[in-house]
């Protein structure tokens, strides 16, 4: 399954590169929204809240409105992200705050997953260079993606892996990375970085993995589906 994904920051659709250099921005963020409104989902990221830079959540609560979304960025605490699932978020990604010390936080993890149900939590574990990142992909942690999920698993109902190597790049995704996550669990599991054509995506549905893609879709590489 295609899932695209809408991100935000400063009230606009942003695509970033390595999670840095800015490479696209739209202000009409309902254009998109309206081109997406067919997908059984579609994800949703507040950049602003990740970086603790204030948040979108009232844009947030209308593209939810419009759209089954899956929230993520900036989930830190239960308060939060009862915050977001009452903006209108069917599940919740939750990314660095699973992680401390180096190690993942199943403390937090079975609190999250307790609070708000574990079927609406969705683990974000990002790798690049075949160690877990956290943030904002800056932070490398002494842990392999693989472990991270091993870890996490008892706690949410899917992970979203992201090979941070390859996202933004347009230049293919890493699959034997992603094979080693889909062999390392049986939760749902959704991957993403570097995903660029309808023939990666139907590749990843065959091993039970979906693809949430961005910069393919948004120029234009990719074509989906208008309303």
């Amino acid at each position: 399954m295609l899932i695209p994904s809408i991100d935000l920051r400063d009230g606009a659709v942003v695509q970033l590169v390595q999670g840095e250099r800015l490479a696209l921005k739209d202000s009409d963020v309902f254009h998109w929204v309206r081109r997406f409104e067919k997908f059984p989902k579609v994800q949703v990221i507040d950049l602003d809240a990740a970086m603790s830079r204030g948040d979108n959540l009232p844009l947030v609560r209308q593209i939810a409105g419009a759209l089954a979304c899956r929230v993520g960025g900036g989930i830190r605490t239960v308060d939060r992200a009862h915050e977001v699932l009452a903006a209108g978020a069917r599940e919740i990604i939750a990314g660095s705050s699973l992680f401390k010390a180096g190690r993942p936080d199943l403390v937090f993890a079975r609190a999250l997953a307790e609070a708000v149900g574990r079927e609406r939590v969705i683990a974000a574990v990002d790798s690049r260079g075949g160690h877990v990142v956290i943030h904002g992909w800056k932070t490398a942690l002494p842990l392999t993606a693989v472990e991270a999920v091993n870890a996490l698993e008892p706690y949410c109902d899917e992970f979203l892996y992201t090979h941070v190597d390859k996202e933004g790049l347009m230049e293919g995704t890493d699959f034997e990375a992603i094979e080693a996550v889909r062999a390392a669990t049986t939760n749902r599991l959704t991957a993403a970085g570097g995903i660029t054509t309808q023939a990666e995506i139907d590749r990843l549905h065959s091993m039970g993995v979906d693809a949430v893609v961005g910069m393919a879709i948004y120029t234009g590489r990719l074509e989906v589906g208008t309303s």
